[in-house]
This record gives structure tokens, sequence and C-alpha cells, in this order.
């Protein structure tokens, strides 16, 4: 939602790339003003956040790969190192610009998880997948209304609050840089163009990879060797990975992947995040300046840290609630300026089209209605 309504704003009418110039059509010259610079600060802030939470729960998992591997034990010290590496290397990537580093990087992580994918369907419970295909889609399409206006009205929440609301809330963090920067990417595309590429593709490769994943996790507990769930419950969920692929051949190969493939995923995603905050504190310049796209690169990497030290993954999670709620409003004003400017191009559009031969006057009442073909085509 945010990438159309700024890439429509941009390209379409000329402004500047902004979240607060989407704004136009229903605050006026406010955007530009006082307002449109609070809802740019609120973008900035959930950017710097859902960036920061990124890191957190990235260093968590590389740490509990780590300790798979070779046994280095799981602490702060060993995830702040790891916080201090990603950060310096999504800063060089940032800085190297989107048509080299973050391309390069992106197009090598998704290569590799598709190598990954493609290893667990050869040797993992081929038939089950697609069964949990078809199936998991069939609950997803009946379930998807009752389960988004579900508010654990009669229990005690937990499981909502940790899951749910908490990805919900990191989701939101995200939409900022993630919108801005598919912006940046998607001049000259169509709406239709841009949407089937940001929803439905990604959403399909998403089902995918939580079939095959997921899939294999729930094989391994439901009639395999199982041991997931007790991990998880014993060392936490960023160990599940591991375990799932130490019940394979090639375990130390292939945790070697995946430690490389959650690096790369979290790198990639926070240098689009340090550029976008970039160009969002540079007046939406499209090429923001090195040393500012440093600076936010080392404020997300230090907030990851303070977060993670200060509550663990408790803190990383409030941190992305509390800086997505306030966002959440900005998307429904996005949502309410775009159908209006929408709305005024679709009438300005009626206006222009030159009027058919059958509502000129001087036509007999047959053409008039409609019913000749000629004037009906």
């Amino acid at each position: 939602m945010v990438g159309l309504a700024i890439a429509y704003f941009t390209f379409r009418k000329g402004k500047s790339n902004l979240i607060s110039a989407a704004f136009t059509p229903i605050l006026g010259e406010a955007a530009s003003g006082p307002i449109g610079k609070a809802i740019d600060v609120l973008a900035l802030i959930a950017t710097l956040f859902g960036t920061a939470t990124s890191l957190g729960l990235g260093a968590q998992q590389i740490n509990s790969g780590m300790n798979f591997l070779w046994g280095t034990g799981v602490s702060n010290a060993i995830a702040l190192a790891i916080i201090c590496v990603m950060t310096v290397l999504f800063i060089l990537s940032a800085v190297s610009g989107v048509g080299k580093g973050i391309q390069f990087l992106s197009n090598m992580n998704m290569i590799i998880a598709l190598l990954l994918l493609v290893f667990l369907v050869c040797i993992g419970p081929t038939i089950f997948m697609f069964n949990t295909f078809t199936e998991s889609l069939g609950f997803y399409l009946s379930d998807l209304v009752s389960m988004s206006l579900r508010t654990a009205a009669f229990s005690d929440g937990k499981w909502l609050g940790n899951w749910t609301i908490f990805y919900w809330a990191w989701w939101i963090s995200w939409a900022p840089f993630v919108g801005v920067f598919i912006t940046r990417i998607s001049r000259g595309r169509t709406i239709k163009e841009f949407v089937t590429g940001v929803i439905l593709i990604p959403s399909g490769v998403t089902f995918i990879w939580f079939t095959i994943m997921g899939g294999t996790a729930l094989h391994s507990e439901l009639f395999g060797a199982g041991g997931i769930v007790e991990a998880v419950t014993n060392e936490g969920a960023a160990v599940s990975l591991f375990t799932l692929l130490g019940q394979y051949p090639f375990a130390w190969l292939t945790s070697l992947i995946a430690i490389f493939l959650v690096a790369i995923f979290f790198v990639s995603g926070a240098d689009a995040g340090a550029v976008v905050m970039g160009m969002l504190s540079s007046r939406g310049a499209l090429e923001p300046k090195p040393g500012v796209v440093v600076l936010w690169g080392v404020l997300a990497g230090a907030s990851a840290a303070v977060l993670l030290v200060m509550g663990g993954l408790q803190g990383l999670q409030t941190a992305s609630i509390i800086a997505a709620a306030p966002f959440m409003l900005v998307m429904i004003g996005l949502c309410i300026s775009l159908w209006h400017a929408l709305l005024g191009e679709l009438e300005d559009g009626r206006a222009q089209r030159p009027l058919p031969t059958s509502a000129m006057p001087g036509t007999g009442d047959v053409e008039a209605s409609g019913l000749v073909p000629e004037a009906a085509s």
C-alpha cells in the first residue's frame, strides 16, 4: 500500500519521494508543512525500529546456528558481535548503491534459498509437502476472515500477542522503507504490474516456502524423528531451523548455508532500510549522500544492540509494536488519499474523452439508446 501510493504520486503526479507528499489530495498544502513532516518522522521511527528488530532477531538465529554447528554457546555478547558484523556489511552494501550491493545480495540470497528448498523437496517428504500445500491453502482461504478478526476474547491472548500482534507490527514497521524502496525500483510500471509484482508473486513464493519448510517440520514431528518442539521449548525458536536440517544428510553443510542465508536476508533488508532512511531524511532524494546512509545504518545497529541487551526478544517485539502502531494510521490515510487521487483521475479521463456518435445531438432514438452495434462500439 505504501509503495503503490508513493510510486503513484512520485512518478505519475511529479511529487517528491516522501510519504507526506502522497497526502496532498486530502491535506493540500499542509502535506508540505508540520503535519507532513510529522508523517515522515513517524515513517523514520518505524523504519529504524523495524530494521533494528530484524538485526536483533537475525543475530539470535545466527547465534543459534553457530551453537548448533560449533558449540559456541548462546549469549548476548556473541549476538552483539554478530550485529556489529551485519551492520558493517549492510552499510557497505547500502553505500555501494541499489544497482550493485543491494541487487547483488538480493539475487544471491534468492538463488541460495531456492537451492535449499530444492534440496528439502528432493530428500524430504515430497508427497506430504504437496498434500500440505493443497490442504493449507484451503484452510487459509476458508479461515482468513475469522482469523483476521480474532481478538482472544475468550483466552489470555498470549499466543495472539507473541505471534499475530508482533508480526503484524513488525511488518508494518517494514512498510515505510519497503514501500519507498519498491517505489525506487518501480518507475515505468503500471498499477496492474505493480500489484502483480508486489502482492501476488511474493505471496505465492511465501506459500511455497512455508509449505516446504513448515511441512517438513510437521512431518518430522508427526511421523519422523521429531524433537523440534522440544528444542524450541528448551532453547528458543531460533534453533528450530537447524534442528530440522540436522535430521537430513549433509546437516553441517545445509546448516552453514542456512546461517549464511539468514545473514544475507537480514543484511539485504537492512541495507534497503538504511538507504530509505537516508532518502526520507534528505527531502526524498532518490540518491541520498553516503554519509547520511552510514549515519542511519549505525543508528539501526546501535538500536538493535540496545534492545537486545535491555530486553532480549521481548524488547525487540515491544519496540516493533510501539513504532508500528502510529504508522498504521498513516497507512490508512494513504489508502484514502490514493483512492481520492484515482477517482479524480478517472473523472478527468471521462471529461476529456470525446463523446460517441450516439450521444451527439441529432442522432436517432435507437442509436442514442446504444442498441446499434456501430453506436455501441
